[in-house]
């Protein structure tokens, strides 16, 4: 029987979730941390991830211990510490700044659909990563990223093209990551053995 269903994402043991939606044959890994994130059908996290105000597209893959949308702290003030937007844990007659929270939670990252984030890797607030790209491990991600494309190093730059351009162009219009789990089925064995270009010409992508 598959593991995964698309009744209800399959959560591993010490999960937290709040303000999230998770799509269908979704998968959260142990002990990994979501909040105010929506995960797209398909997509999973591994270990101890941990995912803040981002959209993530469908098969989204998200390896163990990425941070997406790592909050941040204020800096144009004389204190950067928490002490001035969480006040309410140090004294009691002072209210935490609501606005600081709203600004935070607005500042969101987007990820495309068929994409890839190694291990260890860091995806600032405010960045997307489109369609297709590839993050590699350890890498720090602090501008958007074009479709198809492989970043890498701290921080990121681009290493390569996942697809030459016009391929992008193609699998883009031809949107698969859309396609019904009875037509993914269907074809799965063109997706596991035909080149990319043999599956477009064959899809007509």
């Amino acid at each position: 029987m598959a593991r995964l269903s698309e009744e209800a994402p399959f959560l591993h043991a010490d999960v937290e979730l709040s303000e999230t939606s998770l799509g269908r044959f979704t998968e959260v890994g142990r002990g990994s941390r979501l909040s105010n994130v929506t995960l797209g059908d398909y997509s999973y996290c591994d270990r101890y991830a941990d995912i803040a105000n981002a959209e993530i597209g469908k098969f989204s893959n998200i390896a163990s211990q990425v941070r997406i949308g790592a909050t941040d702290h204020p800096l144009d003030t004389a204190a950067c510490h928490h002490f001035l937007y969480r006040s309410a844990d140090y004294w009691d007659d002072a209210e935490n700044d609501q606005d600081f929270f709203v600004h935070r939670r607005g500042r969101t990252a987007h990820i495309g659909h068929d994409t890839w984030i190694g291990h260890g890797a860091m995806i600032k607030p405010d960045v997307s990563l489109g369609n297709g790209a590839v993050v590699a491990s350890g890498a720090v991600v602090t501008r958007d990223v074009a479709p198809y494309t492989i970043v890498a190093g701290m921080p990121a730059r681009v290493l390569r093209r996942r697809q030459s351009a016009e391929v992008a162009e193609r699998l883009t219009a031809l949107a698969w990551w859309d396609w019904d789990h009875g037509r993914l089925r269907a074809a799965l064995l063109d997706f596991r053995t035909l080149s990319v270009m043999a599956f477009l010409e064959k899809y007509r992508g």
